[in-house]
């Protein structure tokens, strides 16, 4: 597929984060481009502001003719259901129908393209990644999974020659990228609906690496059953993190590179998982030629990602945060910041589960690691793509969860609860619309407090 033969770009599920930037990046370079979306979001929103037409119901007759034109190229969500009316016409017409996955290979795969891969981790990683390129003034395109607050988008565009992507393991989309440099950050087992075992994943992670282009460099979190340049964190990894501090809510430490010693750098985003994701955007960034003395400097100015632990309010005696954890992993990472950030404090957690088969999978992590926290809201499971399972319900992980102090609630009684919340920390989490919720909360709490 020619890029330079598209005159439009159709996108079906236009408003999820991965698609938007892909809508952004054909607006950016000249395309005619709309789209479809099942409801609007602030990301609908600020397409709709770009220019870009989005409707919100299945209809193919709400489609422009210039995209029932031959030559437009169809992109579409592994989310979106096959018996979808939209994706229906298109497929049966004989379109050029690709995943977004696809598409992102064939833009990506002529650039000095760096992919951040791993099953947690990816989308701060490469925020950082882009944060570090530009502060080194590369001509790059980024196109991200969450909205970075440096750029305040999820894609930036200032150039062709760099590349910086997340390797989505979610449906083997990654298997499309042919990156330069890559970056394994985590193998836990997700997606098991996908896969079936963590064995199968780790597989796709495998096929994934021998992507890397002839001369290209894996960089590996220390411990990953891949052979690759290592990173850690005092673990003796060829690029790692020693002599850590803490100084006003700031990590201040040196960083150990295979050839240089670089002492002092501060990084301001809370949790050891996120000064692993610092250092792996360091150690990629170290590659494109930039100087390892300006990129620790701009490690100090990484402002964050929306919903990556992201403070809400944070003020004396109370703080509220966001985060987009939805794997027992992840939940235990934002609980290991928030004690290291807030010790002493007791703390609340609002978690809205994702996803049934995931529910089911790790129903026992899920409760071990909610049961750290001295308070536990849970809502109903989030269902995004998927039918229920049986049996496999948020009152049944409630049941699992070892704390005397946990309630079930509805999602309307939500703000009503946490008015009443007596704890110095309150943190949401969840990968489902729970994001939806939190400038309610933020509001309400606001005049509380």
């Amino acid at each position: 597929m020619n890029l330079k033969d598209i005159h439009s770009v159709y996108f079906i599920g236009i408003g999820g984060i991965g698609m938007s930037a892909l809508a952004r990046y054909f607006k950016f370079v000249g395309k005619e481009v709309a789209g479809y979306d099942r409801t609007p979001t602030p990301i609908t929103d600020g397409l709709i502001e770009n220019g870009i037409s989005v409707h919100f119901e299945d209809d193919i007759d709400l489609v422009s003719d210039t995209f029932k034109h031959p030559d437009t190229l169809v992109v579409y969500t592994p989310a979106v259901p096959s018996k979808h009316t939209e994706y229906q016409y298109y497929k049966t017409s004989g379109f050029n129908l690709k995943k977004r996955s696809e598409v992102l290979g064939i833009i990506t795969k002529d650039s000095f393209c760096l992919a951040v891969a791993g099953t947690h981790g990816k989308t701060t990683t490469s925020s950082i990644l882009a944060h570090l390129l530009k502060e080194c003034d590369l001509p790059m395109t980024a196109f991200l999974g969450g909205i970075s607050e440096d750029f305040n988008s999820n894609f930036v565009l200032d150039g062709t020659e760099y590349s910086v992507v997340e390797a989505d393991e979610f449906d083997r989309s990654f298997l499309r990228l042919t990156p330069t440099i890559a970056c394994v950050t985590s193998m836990d087992a997700d997606h098991l609906d996908i896969y079936g075992t963590k064995e199968e994943l780790e597989h796709s992670f495998r096929e994934f690496v021998d992507r890397i282009k002839p001369n290209g460099k894996l960089f590996v979190r220390k411990g990953l059953p891949l052979e690759g340049i290592t990173f850690g964190i005092e673990d003796g990894a060829d690029y790692r993190m020693e002599n850590i501090k803490i100084e006003h809510g700031a990590y201040i430490f040196d960083i150990v590179t295979p050839s240089e010693v670089i002492k002092n750098v501060k990084f301001n985003k809370p949790g050891r998982h996120n000064l692993l994701n610092g250092l792996a955007a360091f150690a990629m960034a170290v590659q494109t030629g930039c100087p390892p003395h300006r990129l620790a400097e701009a490690l100090a100015t990484f402002k964050g990602v929306q919903r990556r632990f992201s403070y809400q309010i944070k003020e004396k005696g109370f703080v509220f945060i966001d985060d987009y954890a939805h794997h027992p992993t992840e939940i235990s990472a934002v609980h290991q910041a928030i004690r290291e950030m807030h010790a002493g404090e007791r703390v609340t957690v609002i978690f809205q589960p994702h996803l049934f088969s995931r529910t089911q999978d790790f129903a026992d992590d899920f409760a071990a690691s909610l049961s750290d926290f001295d308070e536990i809201i849970l809502l109903d499971i989030y269902p995004a793509r998927e039918e229920p399972i049986e049996g496999v319900t948020s009152q049944w992980l409630l049941d699992k969860i070892e704390n005397p102090n946990k309630k079930l609630i509805a999602k309307s009684e939500l703000l009503g609860e946490v008015k009443n919340c007596k704890t110095g920390v309150l943190v949401a989490l969840g990968a489902g619309d729970i994001g939806l919720e939190v400038p309610k909360i933020k509001k309400e709490l606001s005049y509380a407090h």
